[in-house]
């Protein structure tokens, strides 16, 4: 394989299979979502979109963020600590994010997408290793938010473990613990976004689902999924 890295600005040229990551905190979120019992996300890049969908479709939840924040009308926001003691039991969530879910809607060239935290990394590497793509390009999505250390600590893991390489995650967590967005989240008092995430964000390997990205009637969706079996790409 070959490994690529890219962010918000040039994913958009991303080929292969295309790992959009977000450590901090839209991916863990993600991950803790599924775990909720979500039966898919709906990943968007705008409010609107976000809100357009609830409004067609009442049944929905609507998570995410702007500038950290939840926007008015949406049901939850991207704290990993908050959606925890959420009962998502077969809810379909739609999320929109500022970086993570951006990475996805940009990937506009990509065979296939993956999402991924390191909630699941292990996971998302063995869909990866499962599919054996020639090509594999990592969309660090926090470069394009003042920081990215966090999420470049999560693709330079799966990567080392793709070679074959080092499996001690411990060096990968201190550097997301010590990214400008990981000082953000310990020295916050925001009731949007608790000291807690933190801990979220660096529990390594947590969930044994991938969360590959395929395209229907026009809509991303997002599913948890045995990373053994692989889905048949973006359609």
């Amino acid at each position: 394989m070959k490994y690529h890295y890219t962010d918000l600005e040039n994913c958009h040229a991303a080929t292969g299979l295309v790992v959009v990551v977000d450590v901090i905190r839209a991916f863990t979120n993600a991950a803790v979502v599924f775990s909720r019992g979500a039966k898919e996300i709906h990943p968007v890049g705008t409010v609107d979109e976000a809100l357009d969908f609830k409004r067609q479709n009442p049944d929905v939840l609507v998570c995410g963020e702007v500038g950290g924040i939840p926007p008015a009308g949406f049901d939850f926001g991207n704290s990993p600590t908050h959606t925890h003691g959420l009962d998502l039991d077969g809810r379909i969530i739609v999320q929109r994010t500022s970086a993570g879910t951006q990475g996805i809607v940009r990937s506009t060239q990509a065979d296939r997408i993956v999402a991924a935290s390191f909630m699941v990394a292990g996971a998302t590497v063995k869909y990866i290793q499962r599919l054996q793509p020639d090509e594999v390009s990592f969309v660090v999505t926090g470069f394009t938010y003042d920081g990215g250390e966090e999420d470049q600590a999560c693709a330079e893991y799966m990567e080392a473990l793709l070679r074959g390489g080092l499996s001690d995650v411990k060096p990968f967590l201190d550097r997301v613990r010590n990214s400008h967005e990981g000082r953000l989240l310990r020295e916050s008092a925001m009731p949007h976004a608790p000291v807690s995430d933190l801990e979220y964000c660096i529990s390594a390997n947590k969930f044994t689902f991938a969360m590959p990205v395929t395209r229907e009637n026009r809509h991303f969706i997002m599913r948890a999924t045995d990373p053994t079996h692989a889905d048949s790409g973006l359609t």
